[in-house]
C-alpha cells in the first residue's frame, strides 16, 4: 500500500490524549492523518497538535465546508498549518451538507457547486502568495505548495475535480458503486488522488448490524448522501428507509436500512478480513484508505495497530 490514512480525532478519546496513538499511528506505518468535521472538534485543531507530535504523516482536512468560513480565513488556516507541519498539509473541502449548513449554523445552502469552484479560485490564487480579486494577500507566502482535495461525491463536483483540483475525497462509497465513480476520474491529471473514508467495525454481522444498521441509515437520509445513492443506483433498495426516516421513525428507518449495501460499504470482521477487504478498494481505484475505527477507547491502541499497512 502505497499510502494509508487514519481519522482524526478518534472516537471517546479528548484531544489532549491523542498524542500516544498519534504518535503509534506514524509508527505503525500510517502515512495520513486525516480530520473529519461534523459535531466534534473542526477540522484544523487535531492536525495542528498532530503537526506538533509527528515527523512525516501528512496531514489534511478531510473535509472543511467552504460555507461556515470565509474564503480568505481558509487561506490562512491552510498556510498556518503548513507552515506549522513543515509543508505536509493537504487542504480537502467541500460544500458539507444542508443539515450540518443550514441546520446547524444557519447559513443558506445555495449554489454548492458555485460556492466551491469561486472557493477554489480564490484558494489557488491566495495559497500562490498572490492578491486575490477581493484584494486579500496573504502576509506570507507559504513556503510550501498547498494541494487541494475537493469532496466529490459524483456528477459535476466529481468533474470540478478532476478540473481543478489535486484530488477527489469520497465517503460512504459501496463497492460495488466504486466503478461508476472511477469511471469518471478518465480525464485527471496524473498524480490525481482518490480518497475514501471507511468505517471499520470489529465483528460478525450480529456484533455489528445494529450500529451499522443506525450509522447507514442517519447518513444515508441526509439529501447529498441518498442523491448519491441513487446514483449510484440503489434508489429502490433506500425507498422505504428514506421514507421512514422523513416521517420521524429512526427505528424503523434503521430497520429499513438495505443489508447488502450496509455490508458493500462498511469494513467488518477480523483485522486480516478487514485489511483484505480494503485492499478490495484499493484495487479499485482508491489511492487512499482513511480508516475510522468504531470501538471503544480502550480497543484504540489495538485496533489502529491491528488495522496498520502490511
Amino acid at each position: 500500500m502505497d499510502r494509508w490514512g487514519l481519522t482524526l480525532p478518534l472516537p471517546g478519546l479528548t484531544l489532549a490524549d491523542h498524542e500516544e496513538l498519534v504518535k503509534r499511528a506514524e509508527s505503525a506505518g500510517y502515512s495520513d492523518l486525516w480530520t473529519g468535521e461534523t459535531s466534534g472538534p473542526d477540522g484544523f485543531t487535531p492536525l495542528a497538535l498532530s503537526a506538533a507530535w509527528t515527523k512525516r504523516a501528512r496531514l489534511g482536512t478531510g473535509i472543511v465546508g467552504v460555507f461556515q468560513r470565509g474564503p480568505a480565513l481558509l487561506a490562512q488556516e491552510a498556510a498556518a498549518l503548513a507552515d506549522a507541519s513543515g509543508g505536509r498539509f493537504v487542504l480537502g473541502i467541500g460544500s458539507s451538507s444542508d443539515r450540518i449548513v443550514e441546520g446547524w449554523n444557519g447559513i443558506p445552502f445555495e449554489r454548492p457547486l458555485s460556492k466551491v469552484r469561486e472557493t477554489l479560485e480564490f484558494l489557488r490564487t491566495a495559497l500562490a502568495g498572490e492578491r486575490t480579486e477581493s484584494g486579500f494577500k496573504l502576509e506570507t507566502k507559504p513556503a510550501h505548495e498547498i494541494p487541494i482535495v475537493l469532496a466529490a461525491l459524483r456528477g459535476k463536483m466529481l468533474e470540478l475535480a478532476v478540473e481543478r483540483a489535486d484530488g477527489a475525497f469520497t465517503n460512504f462509497l459501496p463497492l460495488a458503486g466504486l466503478p461508476k465513480v472511477t469511471a469518471q476520474l478518465s480525464e485527471a491529471p496524473e498524480g490525481f488522488e482518490l480518497l475514501c473514508r471507511f468505517f471499520c467495525i470489529p465483528g460478525e454481522r450480529e456484533e455489528v448490524e445494529p450500529l451499522a444498521r443506525f450509522m447507514f441509515s442517519s447518513y444515508i437520509t441526509v439529501p447529498v448522501y441518498t442523491a448519491f445513492y441513487r446514483w449510484l443506483g440503489y434508489g429502490e433498495q433506500i425507498e422505504p428507509m428514506v421514507q421512514a426516516w422523513e416521517a420521524g421513525d429512526r427505528q424503523a428507518a434503521a430497520a429499513a436500512a438495505p443489508w447488502e449495501a450496509i455490508e458493500d460499504t462498511f469494513v467488518f470482521g477480523t483485522p486480516e478480513q478487514m485489511k483484505e477487504r480494503l485492499a478490495a478498494f484499493v484495487d479499485g481505484g482508491i489511492t487512499l484508505p482513511i480508516l475510522t475505527p468504531i470501538v471503544t477507547p480502550g480497543k484504540l491502541a489495538e485496533t489502529i495497530e491491528a488495522l496498520a499497512p502490511s
